[in-house]
C-alpha cells in the first residue's frame, strides 16, 4: 500500500515564522509599501506529483515551484508527507536557476552537521513527525523578492497487496488555488492490469471530469488536472475545495500462481495463487483490560472482536485470554466456532470490564499451552494455523516485567511452532518490545491508534490474516545460478496478499528461469513450478522504457535493506554488526535514506549569513535495549532529546523531557550537549505562572503554587490545561482531575484509576500516582503526584510536571518550559571548583548574556515516584534570570486557564 500525503498552505505572517506546511514569513525588517496598492505575496503556482509505477515498484516526484512577487524577502516552507515504508532517494532545491541538492551520506558521517546546525538552533531534522501511516519531511528556504524557487522531493517504496488489491494513497491540501496542479500516475504491470480505479473524497460533479483513467492492457494511466476555478469551493470564491484523499487501487491478471521478472541481472519473483480452499485456523486473542484500557479503548475493542466473531468461519477454533494482574481464560480448551459457541463468546465479549495492572508475561505463556494442549490432544484439525493475537496498551509491571526476559520465555515456549502478532494500541506502549516479540515468533506488530477508527483499525489486521490458504511456503530458484535471495520461506499465505521474492542472476549463459514452490494446503501438499525462457523474452526494460528499465535491481535493494533492519531488530550481538553492515552499504549504493543514512542538504541564506547544512533522516520507532531502557533514536526532531529509562506503573514512554517539579525546580534538557540546565523560581503562593502558550496549536498550560506548612518552600498544587482547538479544558490538583468540555464535566479522583479518550485526545490516570495526557500524536504531558505522608511532621500533596513530545509544538511556542522546546545555544567556560562549597561553577554565554552557574542535580521522578532519580545540570540562579526571555514574572497569569 502507498500513501503519500501533500500539504501546501501559503499564508503571511510579519513576526515569528509557525509550523505551516506551505508557510512564508516576511523578514522582520519590512520595507515601506505603497498604502493602497494590494500586497504581493510568493504565489505558489504549480504543484505536480507524478508517480510511476513498474510491477508494484513505485518511483515517486513532488515538485512544487513558486516565485516571490513581493518586493521583500520571504520565507517558504516546503512540507510532504511520506509513507513509513519508503525511502527518499533525492532532494534539490533551485533558486534562480541554481540547484541545491542533498548528498545522502552515512548518519555517522552526517553528525558534526546535525550537532552543528542544532546547536545554531536551526531546524536540523527534515524529517520531523510520524503519524499513522506517514511521516514528515520539511524544509525552508529564504526567497528574494522576484525570485523564484523549485522544490523536488524523490522517494520510492514497493506496493504491498492487501485484500486483493495495491492501493495508493494521496492526501490532497493545497490551502490554496493553484494554477498548475496535477497528479500523473503511470503503472506497467507485465501480467497485465485486472481493473484500475481512483476516486477522491472531496469529488464534485464539476470536479468529476478532471479525473481521467485509462487502461490498455499491461498499462494504465491516471490523472487529474483541475482548472483553478475547478478548484473553488465556490464560482466567487478565492479559497479551494481540494482537501481529501484521492486513492488509486488496481490489481493485475491472476492467470497462473506467479509471475517472474529478470533485468538487467536481477529478477523479482511475484507469488499469489489463485483462490484456494482455506485453512482453519486457531486464534487465541489475548487481550489487555487493565484500567488503562477503560473507557473509548475496551468499547472499541469489544466492537472489534464481536465483528470478528461474526466473520470467523465455522472450520476455526478460538479462545479468550483477559489479563491484568494475570491470566483469565474464557474456555479450558479452543472451542469450534459453532454458532453456538459464537453466541456465547458474543455475551463474554460484551462483559469484558477493566482493572488493575498489565502483565503480559503469563497469559501468552497461557496461549502457548492453551495450543499445545489442542495439538497434543487433536482437538483442533492437523491441517491447521494456529495463531496468537495480543492487544494490549501499556507496558508489563506486574509478574515478569522484564522486556528481554518476556521475549526469552516466548520464544522458547512457542518453539517456532505458533504465530504471534502484536497489536499496541496508542502512543503508551513499549512498542519496541512487542515488535520483537512478534519477529521473533514469524508475525509482525501492528500500532492502533487512538481515534474514532479504531475498532476498524482491528478488524482490518485481522481481515488481512483472516484467511491462509497456504503455510510452509518454500521457494527454490536455481541452484548455482542465483546469489543474494531475499527471504524465501513464509510461515503462511493469506488470501489477497502477495509473496515477492528478489534475487540476483550470477549466470549470465541461463537460458530458462525456474521456480518451484513446495506448501501445505488446506487438504494436501502443493507443488507449483514457474518457467521463464530467457532466450524467448522480450527485453523488459525496453518495453517498460517510458518508465525505468533498473526497477529489478532497486526492488531487491529496497526488500533486501528492509529485510536486514527487521533482522536486526531480534539478531544477536554477533550478527547484528554484519546486518548492519550490509544494509548501509545497500543503503549509500542505491542512495536511500534509510535508519543508517542521513542526507544532508545545504541550501542558501541572506548574504550575510553562511550557508546552513540541514540533515533529512528516516524515521524509526524508539529502540530499547533489553532491560527496558531507550538506547538510541534516529534524528529526526529538531532538537534530539535524549531517551528515558523504562517508567513504573503504566507511565508514558518517550523521550527526556522538560519538567518542573518539587519546589518547584525547572529542568531544560539539552541532549545535543548531554546535559540540561535548571533553575528554581521563587514566587509567593497563590501565584499563576505560565508553563506552554502556544497560539498555533491552541494550547496553553498554566500552574498555581501552594506554600508548605511553617516553610516558604513553594510547589505547584493545580494545574491548568487549555486546548482551544478541541475546546478542551482540564484541571489538575491534588485531589481530582476535571475535565472540561463545552457544556460537559467529568471529573475523577486520584484514589481510583480512570481514563478517558475520544479523538485527539487522551488521559489515563493511574491510582494515586501519575496521570499521561496527550492531545493527538503530540503535545504529551505526564503529571506525578507527590504525597508526603501523614507521618511527616508537614504532611501535604503537590503535582510534578513533564512534557513529552516538545518537537510537536510550533516554532512560537512560549512560556516557561515552552520557550526551550526547539533547542537552547549556549556556551560553557572558566570552569573552576568553589573553595567554599566545593561545587563546580563555570561561566555561561546565553543570549548574549554571561552567567555564573553551579554544577547541582535535580530529581526526574517519573521511574521513582517516592525519591527520584538525580539528573545532573547547570544551576542557573536568580530565578533563572538570563537564561529565560525576559524575568520569570513575566510568566504570571491572571487565570488558570489563561490562553491569551
Amino acid at each position: 500500500m502507498g500513501h503519500l500525503l501533500l500539504l501546501f498552505t501559503v499564508l503571511i505572517y510579519a513576526l515569528t515564522p509557525i509550523n505551516g506546511d506551505f508557510v512564508i514569513e516576511e523578514q522582520k525588517k519590512l520595507q515601506k509599501r505603497n498604502i493602497g496598492q494590494p500586497e504581493k505575496d510568493i504565489e505558489v503556482y504549480s504543484i505536480d506529483i507524478n508517480c510511476r509505477v513498474t510491477s508494484r515498484f513505485a518511483h515517486n516526484i513532488i515538485t512544487s515551484r513558486a516565485v516571490n512577487l513581493a518586493n521583500i524577502s520571504k520565507e517558504a516552507f516546503f512540507d510532504v508527507d511520506l509513507p513509513k515504508t519508503a525511502f527518499i532517494t533525492n532532494f534539490t532545491m533551485t533558486i534562480d536557476g541554481v540547484m541545491y541538492p542533498g548528498l545522502i551520506k552515512e548518519k555517522e558521517a552526517a553528525k558534526k552537521q546535525y550537532a552543528k546546525a542544532v546547536s545554531r538552533g536551526q531546524t536540523a531534522g527534515l524529517v520531523r513527525a510520524s503519524g499513522r501511516n506517514t511521516e514528515k519531511f520539511t524544509v525552508s528556504v529564504n526567497v528574494a523578492p522576484e525570485s523564484k524557487v523549485t522544490f523536488e522531493l524523490v522517494y520510492e517504496e514497493m506496493l504491498k497487496r492487501r485484500l486483493g488489491k495495491y492501493e495508493m494513497f494521496i492526501k490532497v491540501q493545497p490551502k490554496s488555488l493553484v494554477k498548475s496542479f496535477q497528479i500523473e500516475v503511470d503503472i506497467h504491470e507485465p501480467q497485465g492490469i485486472s481493473f484500475l480505479d481512483a476516486q477522491a473524497s472531496f469529488i464534485t460533479n464539476d470536479l468529476q471530469p478532471a479525473i481521467k483513467k485509462s487502461l490498455l492492457g499491461k498499462k494504465g494511466h491516471v490523472s487529474f488536472k483541475p482548472t483553478k476555478d475547478q478548484q473553488r469551493s465556490c464560482p466567487d470564491c478565492e479559497t479551494t475545495l481540494l482537501e481529501g484523499d484521492f486513492t488509486v487501487t488496481y490489481d493485475v491478471n491472476r492467470e497462473s500462481h506467479g509471475n517472474i521478472q529478470v533485468v538487467n541481472g536481477y529478477f523479482v519473483h511475484f507469488f499469489a495463487p489463485p483462490k484456494l480452499p482455506g485453512v482453519p485456523k486457531n486464534v487465541v486473542y489475548i487481550i489487555d483490560r487493565s484500567g488503562s484500557m477503560m473507557g473509548k479503548k475496551i468499547d472499541q475493542t469489544k466492537e472489534a472482536l464481536l465483528q470478528i466473531l461474526n466473520d470467523t468461519p465455522q472450520h476455526d477454533h478460538f479462545n479468550f485470554i483477559l489479563f491484568s494482574y494475570n491470566g483469565q481464560l474464557w474456555k479450558d480448551s479452543l472451542l469450534q466456532a459453532t454458532p453456538e459457541n459464537l453466541e456465547k463468546a458474543r455475551t463474554f465479549v460484551k462483559n469484558i470490564t477493566t482493572d488493575g495492572v498489565t502483565n503480559i508475561n503469563d497469559p501468552v505463556l497461557m496461549a502457548v499451552e492453551l495450543l499445545n494442549k489442542a495439538h497434543d490432544f487433536k482437538r483442533v484439525p492437523e491441517r491447521s494455523v494456529s495463531i496468537i493475537i495480543l492487544l494490549t496498551d501499556g507496558e508489563a509491571n506486574a509478574g515478569e516485567s522484564n522486556p528481554a526476559k518476556i521475549q526469552e520465555n516466548a520464544k522458547k515456549a512457542i518453539q517456532g511452532r505458533y504465530t504471534l502478532y502484536s497489536l499496541g494500541f496508542g502512543q503508551s506502549v513499549n512498542y519496541p518490545f512487542l515488535e520483537k516479540l512478534a519477529l521473533e515468533n514469524s508475525g509482525i506488530a501492528r500500532r492502533i491508534y487512538e481515534d474514532s477508527d479504531a475498532a476498524l483499525q482491528l478488524q482490518g489486521f485481522y481481515n488481512e490474516i483472516a484467511n491462509p490458504t497456504l503455510t510452509d511456503i518454500e521457494m527454490q530458484y536455481p541452484e548455482n545460478a542465483v546469489s543474494d535471495l531475499t527471504q524465501n520461506n513464509f510461515k503462511h499465505y493469506f488470501e489477497g496478499g502477495e509473496i515477492v521474492v528478489a534475487g540476483r542472476v550470477t549466470d549470465n549463459n541461463l537460458n530458462s528461469f525456474i521456480v518451484d514452490v513446495k506448501a501445505e494446503g488446506a487438504d494436501t501438499s502443493l507443488e507449483y513450478t514457474e518457467r521463464v525462457h530467457l532466450d524467448e523474452k522480450v527485453d523488459v526494460s525496453k518495453e517498460q522504457k517510458y518508465i525505468f528499465g533498473d526497477f529489478t535491481e532497486r526492488l531487491w535493494a529496497y526488500l533486501t535493506i528492509q529485510q536486514l533492519l527487521e533482522k536486526r531488530l531480534h539478531a544477536p550481538p554477533s550478527e547484528k554488526e554484519n546486518l548492519t553492515a550490509q544494509a548501509l552499504d545497500l543503503s549509500l549504493k542505491f542512495k536511500f535514506v534509510t535508519p543508517l543514512t542521513s542526507m544532508v542538504v545545504t541550501k542558501p541564506e541572506e548574504k550575510d549569513k553562511s550557508q546552513e547544512e540541514l540533515i533529512a533522516d528516516k524515521f524509526v520507532e524508539e529502540i530499547r535495549d533489553l532491560s527496558g531502557r531507550y538506547h538510541a533514536q534516529n534524528l529526526r526532531r529538531p532538537v534530539p532529546v535524549a531517551l528515558s529509562p523504562n517508567f513504573g506503573q503504566q507511565g508514558p514512554a518517550g523521550p527526556s523531557p522538560n519538567w518542573v517539579d518539587s519546589d518547584p525546580h525547572v529542568v531544560i534538557n539539552v541532549p545535543q550537549m548531554n546535559d540540561a540546565l535548571c533553575f528554581n523560581i521563587q514566587e509567593k503562593p497563590g501565584v499563576i505562572l505560565n508553563l506552554i502558550m502556544d497560539r498555533v496549536l491552541g494550547i496553553s498550560v498554566n500552574g498555581e503554587l501552594i506554600a508548605k506548612e511553617k516553610s516558604n518552600e513553594t510547589y505547584f498544587g493545580k494545574i491548568g490545561i487549555v486546548n482551544k482547538n478541541t475546546k478542551i479544558r482540564i484541571e489538575v490538583n491534588t485531589d481530582r482531575v476535571t475535565v472540561l468540555k463545552n457544556k460537559n464535566k467529568k471529573t475523577f479522583l486520584w484514589q481510583k484509576t480512570g481514563s478517558i479518550s475520544e479523538e485527539g485526545f487522551n488521559l489515563v490516570i493511574n491510582k494515586r500516582t501519575n496521570l499521561t495526557l496527550s492531545f493527538g500524536e503530540g503535545a504529551t504531558f505526564f503529571i506525578i503526584l507527590h504525597e508526603v505522608w501523614k507521618s511527616h511532621p508537614f504532611p501535604m500533596r503537590f503535582l510534578g510536571f513533564y512534557t513529552l513530545d516538545d518537537y510537536a509544538f510550533s516554532r512560537g511556542v512560549h512560556g516557561l518550559l515552552g520557550q526551550f522546546f526547539h533547542g537552547i545555544e549556549y556556551e560553557i567556560s572558566s570552569l573552576h571548583k568553589n573553595e567554599k562549597s566545593g561545587k563546580q561553577t563555570a561561566t555561561m554565554k546565553v543570549k548574549n548574556n554571561l552567567l555564573t552557574v553551579t554544577r547541582g542535580s535535580e530529581k526526574d521522578y517519573r521511574s521513582n515516584f517516592r525519591n527520584g532519580i538525580k539528573t545532573p545540570c547547570w544551576f542557573v540562579h536568580s530565578n533563572g534570570e538570563g537564561l529565560l526571555d525576559g524575568t520569570h514574572t513575566d510568566y504570571i497569569v491572571s487565570d488558570i486557564f489563561s490562553n491569551a
